[in-house]
């Protein structure tokens, strides 16, 4: 790890203005930032501690929705019992993630920021377009079981490893930012993330010294929720393939359709055609097989990775029935 320098935010405009210059970052929980800094992936010249602002809350808010503080622990907001009760698929998808120490630690804001897990990004050694931008991609030719099969580029196939992100764009939050400038940006989860393309070093929209203070819900939709995650092992082990989904159904028919991915793309990944192909028909194999199709029509294999296709057409399929039953 490279020395760096130091600072106690007390306050988030404190923090903001503290993270204004260059090679600065934020750190919370830290669960993955100082594995970064540890082997060097990154190397902030300063830190800006921003763990003892009063952003630890979960609060409801006018019209029915719910605020969270962005330094809200992830164990704290599973357990919450609004969250159990109104907003179950994000209260599962805490839970998936993980283990319970690091969920002790980890915060909603950093949650939402992790890095990718893609081996090649943590070998400093490996070509990697996302730590070095312009070096190549080894992952494309190399081990890539993990990596994406929707919105990959030529430049990077990386995952996005987040399971309560992915729950949180089947909920259509938005995340509340405040910049070093003093502005205040409500940014929806869908508008936040950004695809690879050509810099996939650039992974959302916020800018420089911007700091993510609040996550806030809508009313929770009506409708069964649940989340389910394929994985390598039963515990502390980052999606193959998970589905956040919400399903409401009316008179033998799909009412409404709430449907995001996780282990696919560089993204949490929703797509609403698939949604609306499922709305106002009577659940059955053969709608849901069609609704796995379209989901899956541009999905691309990378030799390791081949399998997730198969893999995510099945895990949809069971979803779609458990939620439908």
């Amino acid at each position: 790890m490279k020395l760096f320098d130091y600072a106690k935010a007390d306050s988030a405009e404190a923090a903001v203005r503290e993270g204004a210059g260059r090679d600065t970052k934020f750190i919370a929980g830290g669960t993955n930032l100082l594995d970064l800094m540890k082997l060097q992936v990154e190397t902030p010249a300063r830190l800006v501690d921003i763990s003892r602002l009063p952003l630890n809350d979960i609060e409801e808010i006018d019209g029915g929705g719910i605020r969270i503080g962005a330094l809200v622990p992830n164990s704290d907001l599973a357990a919450d019992p609004i969250i159990r009760e109104r907003y179950e698929v994000l209260s599962r998808a805490l839970l998936a993630g993980a283990s319970g120490q690091l969920r002790n630690k980890a915060s909603t804001g950093g949650n939402l920021l992790q890095r990718t897990r893609c081996y090649y990004f943590y070998e400093t050694a490996a070509r990697c377009n996302k730590r070095v931008p312009g070096s190549g991609c080894d992952a494309q030719e190399g081990f890539n079981r993990i990596l994406a099969v929707l919105g990959t580029s030529e430049k990077c196939i990386a995952t996005h490893p987040s399971d309560m992100a992915v729950a949180m764009r089947a909920l259509d939050a938005t995340i509340v930012t405040l910049g070093s400038d003093g502005e205040r940006r409500r940014i929806p989860i869908g508008d936040f993330y950004r695809l690879p393309g050509d810099t996939p070093d650039i992974e959302h929209v916020l800018r420089a010294g911007e700091l993510i203070t609040h996550v806030e819900l809508p009313p929770a939709p009506a409708g069964k929720q649940t989340y389910r995650k394929v994985r390598d092992r039963a515990s502390y082990a980052f999606a193959l393939v998970s589905v956040a989904g919400i399903i409401a159904v009316e008179d033998g028919k799909i009412a409404s359709a709430r449907l995001a991915f996780g282990g696919l793309g560089p993204m949490p990944w929703r797509n609403e055609a698939v949604e609306n192909v499922l709305v106002g028909q009577a659940p059955s194999d053969a709608l849901f097989g069609q609704a796995a199709e379209l989901l899956l029509q541009d999905a691309k294999g990378f030799g390791s990775n081949d399998f997730k296709i198969p893999l995510t057409r099945r895990t949809l399929i069971a979803t779609l029935r458990e939620l439908t039953a």
